[in-house]
């Protein structure tokens, strides 16, 4: 599929994975529009990359997503990368309060985004979400993290099916190295790319720019649908 002058709209897309998927789109000629809630940092992408339009926009308020796709009318494909960092952790001293924070930041705003933009979506477009590896992983500490990103991935057949000829496919990425982390201190968090690195085939944590290439893929292939691909560098 040629995207030249398809418009696309990239919820939370204004860092990390979503940045680098815009830039991609850009490249490959399509009109790309990014929302996210921090004002400095839309500012830095609208100086960067002036090819890429910029909104103001938070994905867990829904009035404010009925407003911004009325106002940017008709478009070709939904990309959603928003995300929080809460709900990991060992279950038996697991935070319910973060859990639940957890998914307020990335479950609701998901679902409310893919709603709201139903009714502008062109037929033959898509809507493609990011998920995790956690939801297969079993890794000890991930399962409030698998709950979030299982929830949505278990929508995502159904949808497909559901909202047809729209597609709806989900990419589900290993660890990457992006602003996700910075929960962490600089220390940990290359202590923790080293665990991960040797769990994974390829021996390394993942860059922004492979997601990316992997959500362009699944906009980009028409006979993609209802699916969820990996991008996790063979985590085993």
């Amino acid at each position: 599929m040629n995207l030249q002058n398809q418009k696309v709209v990239i919820a939370g897309g204004s860092s990390g994975i979503g940045l680098a998927t815009a830039q991609l789109l850009s490249s490959q000629n399509a009109l790309v529009t990014i929302t996210g809630r921090d004002t400095s940092k839309l500012e830095k992408v609208k100086t960067e990359f002036p090819n890429i339009n910029t909104v103001l926009l938070d994905s867990g308020n829904s009035q404010a997503l009925q407003e911004f796709f009325s106002t940017n009318g008709k478009f070709h494909h939904l990309v959603i990368t928003v995300s929080g960092a809460k709900g990991g952790g060992m279950f038996s001293s697991l935070s319910l309060a973060d859990l639940r924070e957890g998914f307020e930041a990335k479950f609701w705003p998901h679902v409310q985004t893919m709603q709201a933009a139903l009714p502008y979506l062109e037929k033959g477009g898509s809507i493609t979400i990011i998920t995790a590896a956690s939801t297969d992983a079993r890794l000890p500490g991930t399962s409030g993290l698998a709950a979030i990103n299982g929830a949505l991935e278990m929508m995502i057949p159904i949808l497909a099916k559901e909202l047809q000829p729209l597609r709806v496919n989900a990419v589900s990425p290993g660890v990457i190295d992006t602003s996700w982390w910075n929960f962490l201190n600089e220390q940990d968090k290359k202590a923790t790319f080293e665990q991960f690195s040797k769990q994974v085939c390829v021996g390394r944590v993942g860059q922004p720019e492979e997601v990316a290439s992997a959500i362009l893929s699944v906009i980009s292939n028409g006979y993609i649908n209802g699916s969820i691909l990996s991008c996790n560098g063979g985590l085993g």
